[in-house]
């Protein structure tokens, strides 16, 4: 009877430790996966091609679309192959199904909440000296001598790195971080442990302060809409009008 009590009670700190150790090498996963693939696709890029014709749209377009690639590859393909419990189906994903009315009328909805939400966290910031606002982000295309490559820009800004972000955080980390949680934690507890661990991971993997506590508010918001519609596609448009918008103001208007 003892050792049966002594058994019980140190179960759940071992299923705290897992739990601990699981979200951590998730997390870990994706931030090298994501560091990574930039380093091994861009460094060679730079040193085959030198630092002016590197900066010209089009590599920079092939250097986004080879460096997402690599990235969704290590995250999702590798863990596959070597780890049981990090298998994933389409549906795990999120990309169940086709896009639906619902999910267009929650991205419109889901972006208006998550500027608001994006504006309200970074007033709180600006309370801190350190914390600048109006710093612009480095998207990489920093050349722009014609039509033609604004179109390169807008299809591998709004359109490529959406789809891909979105597959990697909101669908696979953040799919199987809910898997994770939800056999130690309430479901409650686990869809806001979740959305708030993968969301400052999105954060920090843009590595700009003002830009990560946009994002941050941006996150929160996916991964709500992640729970509501049990896929990723109002994500994707929240996230592509989001940069749409951004795409605008900085290449069109030019008022960023």
């Amino acid at each position: 009877m003892k050792k049966t009590i002594k058994a019980r009670r140190k179960l759940p700190q071992n299923r705290g430790f897992r739990l601990f150790f699981g979200i951590f090498a998730m997390c870990a996963w994706v931030f090298a996966a994501v560091v990574a693939s930039q380093l091994l696709v861009g460094w060679p890029m730079s040193r085959i091609l030198g630092a002016e014709k590197f900066n010209e749209p089009v590599w920079t377009a092939i250097y986004s679309a080879l460096s997402y690639g690599l990235a969704l590859a290590i995250t999702i393909l590798i863990p596959m192959k070597l780890f049981k419990k990090w298998r994933v189906t389409r549906e795990d994903l999120g990309l169940k199904g086709l896009p639906t009315w619902t999910d267009i009328g929650l991205g419109v909805a889901g972006f208006i909440a998550a500027t608001l939400i994006a504006a309200g966290i970074s007033a709180i910031f600006t309370l801190f000296p350190w914390f600048d606002a109006e710093q612009a982000q480095d998207v990489g295309f920093n050349l722009m001598v014609s039509g033609g490559d604004r179109i390169i820009a807008f299809l591998t800004l709004v359109v490529l790195a959406p789809i891909m972000e979105e597959i990697i955080f909101r669908g696979w980390l953040y799919g199987l971080m809910r898997k994770e949680t939800s056999v130690v934690l309430t479901n409650i507890a686990s869809m806001i442990l979740s959305s708030l661990i993968v969301s400052l991971l999105f954060g920090l993997v843009h590595f700009q302060w003002n830009v990560g506590v946009n994002v941050f508010a941006l996150s929160l918001i996916l991964c709500a809409l992640r729970e509501i519609t049990g896929t990723i596609y109002a994500g994707i448009l929240v996230h592509v009008i989001k940069n749409g918008v951004a795409f605008w103001l900085l290449y069109v208007v030019g008022m960023v």
